[in-house]
C-alpha cells in the first residue's frame, strides 16, 4: 500500500512511518499543507494520514482541494487534537472519509486505514499509466515498454511516474526537483543523472524516443509529434 503522510510534527509523522514500513507499506511525506496537497495532486496514494493543523494550508483547506484538484476518490484519515462536533462536522464537509482522536494507539491508526482501504477499493482509478508501449504500474512499481520489463531505481520510477502523469506537458527542471528532493534539494545535478539514466532504459534499446528534453525548460514525456 502507498500511503501519503500529511503531517507537521516530525515525531508523529516518524512513528507512522515506522509502524507501517515494518509491516511492507510504502510512505511519502509532507510536513505542510501546501506541499502536502502538491503530492496528493498529483500522484497516485491508496489512503492519505492528513493532519488538521498544518503550516500554510490546514488541514481542512488541503483536503477540500485534494477533492475538488485530484481525479481519484483517495481515502482520507484526518488527525485532528480536536474533539468537537463541529471539527468533525468542518472535515465529513470538505471530504474526510474518517477521523482519529490524538493521542492515539498505531493499532487503531492501522484498524482504521485497512477498513477505509477496503471500502475504496473499485473507485479508484487504475495505477496503471501507459503511454504507447511504456507501461508504469505504481502499487508494483514495475516498467515495462513493449512487454520487456524494465528495473529502474526508486528516484528513476519516481521522476518517471511524474512525467508519465503529466504526459505531453513541459515539466521544468525546478518542478521535477521540488517533487523529487522537496526539503532538501542536492547539490550538484542529479536529475540530469537519473533522467540520463531512464533514456537508456526506456528509450534506447527501443528506438523510438518517448522522453524529450526542452532546452532552457526541462523535461516532456509522450510520442513526438513536432
Amino acid at each position: 500500500m502507498k500511503i501519503l503522510v500529511i503531517e507537521d510534527d516530525a515525531d508523529i509523522a516518524s512513528n507512522i512511518g515506522q509502524y507501517f514500513e515494518d509491516k511492507g507499506h510504502r510512505l511519502d511525506y509532507a510536513y505542510s499543507g501546501n506541499h502536502g496537497l502538491r503530492l496528493a495532486t498529483s500522484e497516485r496514494f491508496d489512503l492519505i494520514i492528513l493532519d488538521l493543523m498544518l503550516p500554510g494550508k490546514d488541514g481542512i483547506t488541503v483536503c477540500r482541494e485534494i477533492r475538488e484538484q485530484a481525479r481519484q476518490d483517495t481515502p482520507i484519515l484526518m488527525l485532528t487534537a480536536r474533539d468537537t462536533v463541529d471539527d468533525k462536522v468542518s472535515g465529513f464537509e470538505a471530504g474526510t472519509d474518517d477521523y482519529l482522536v490524538k493521542p492515539f494507539s498505531l493499532r487503531e491508526l492501522e484498524m482504521r486505514v485497512l477498513a477505509l482501504t477496503r471500502r475504496g477499493r473499485g473507485k479508484q482509478q487504475t495505477a496503471v499509466i501507459r503511454i504507447g508501449g511504456l507501461e508504469l504500474n505504481s502499487d508494483t512499481m514495475q516498467v515495462s515498454r513493449d512487454n520487456q520489463s524494465i528495473k529502474l531505481k526508486p528516484k528513476a520510477f519516481k521522476i518517471l511516474e511524474y512525467l508519465m502523469r503529466h504526459a505531453n506537458r513541459v515539466i521544468s527542471r525546478g518542478e521535477l526537483i521540488e517533487h523529487i528532493w522537496p526539503d532538501d534539494p542536492p547539490e550538484g545535478d542529479p536529475l540530469r543523472v537519473h533522467i540520463h539514466s531512464l533514456r537508456a532504459k526506456i528509450d534506447r534499446p527501443f528506438g523510438n524516443e518517448l522522453i524529450h528534453t526542452v532546452h532552457g525548460v526541462g523535461y516532456r514525456i509522450g510520442n513526438d509529434t513536432s
